[in-house]
């Protein structure tokens, strides 16, 4: 590299990537906490374990502005798609492997390892399929309006609103019960997923000169506003129903997707028409 011209990289795509990893991180050192003190203090453990959730949620709400900045501005970069990546794994990979491997790993501890590993190990070969195809101009899928396989980010927010429900099932009280043994099968079953090919919709074009009817911006503010009031449940549903919308897509008339996936440009992208 010429000393002269040293390589520059774009402040806010990459602040926001930072504060992906930061999320992350902080969600992966609270399961570590919560993990030292399940034996001694399970109510704090819990509450570490509750506030590890919320960081994962939280990088996802990083990782969902960092793209929409790049090219909102213009900034996509090859820098960035590999920062991206690395933060990636570290939210969206670690984080939810380690929570669920504690949260079952008492009963099970020789599969629920495997389990989360597998998970893991699904999550960083999908990052890297991705960035490959997004290196070579791929097949206008991965780098396009569609995600082929579920993205890795939706994943762990998936695992991570999962689990925030059932502790709202619970009424309260700081453990998961008989409901925590759903989470390793969901953990197998994203795997799969994530290397699947059902597409979802990337939603990358939507930016500040999206239009929408009125009827429908109404709709998406009553959905905001429905998510922050019922925080405990809401965001599973949301992460549920984008799951199953890659299996009922194919299903849907043009018009219906046409509808639901509404985007600038979409008029010179052709829908695809089978997973």
């Amino acid at each position: 590299m010429n000393e002269n011209n040293p390589q520059k990289i774009y402040l806010l795509p990459n602040l926001m990537t930072a504060g992906n990893l930061f999320c992350g991180f902080t969600a992966t050192l609270k399961i570590l906490e919560g993990a030292l003190l399940q034996s001694a203090n399970a109510d704090a453990a819990a509450d570490l374990f509750h506030a590890g959730i919320w960081f994962i949620l939280g990088a996802c709400v990083f990782d969902l502005l960092d793209g929409r900045l790049a090219r909102l501005g213009g900034h996509e970069s090859a820098f960035g798609r590999e920062f991206d990546s690395l933060a990636d794994i570290v939210s969206f990979g670690v984080a939810p492997a380690l929570l669920v491997y504690r949260i079952v790993l008492k009963e099970f501890p020789r599969a629920c390892w495997i389990i989360a590993f597998v998970y893991l190990a699904c999550g960083a070969l999908r990052l890297a399929r991705f960035n490959t195809a997004a290196a070579v101009g791929g097949n206008g899928n991965e780098s396009s309006k569609n995600f082929t396989g579920f993205p890795i980010p939706a994943a762990a927010g998936l695992i991570a609103s999962i689990t925030l429900f059932m502790l709202w099932l619970a009424e309260g009280e700081h453990y998961l019960g008989n409901w925590k043994f759903l989470l390793p099968p969901l953990m197998l079953f994203l795997s799969f997923m994530m290397f699947s090919h059902f597409k979802y919709p990337s939603f990358k074009a939507i930016n500040w000169k999206t239009k929408k009817s009125i009827p429908r911006f109404l709709i998406i503010i009553l959905i905001l506003i429905a998510t922050v009031m019922n925080y405990e449940w809401m965001p599973a549903v949301l992460f549920l129903s984008y799951l199953l919308y890659g299996f009922l897509r194919p299903w849907l008339s043009r018009e219906w997707r046409r509808e639901i996936e509404e985007e600038i440009g979409e008029e010179d992208e052709p829908l695809e028409q089978t997973p």
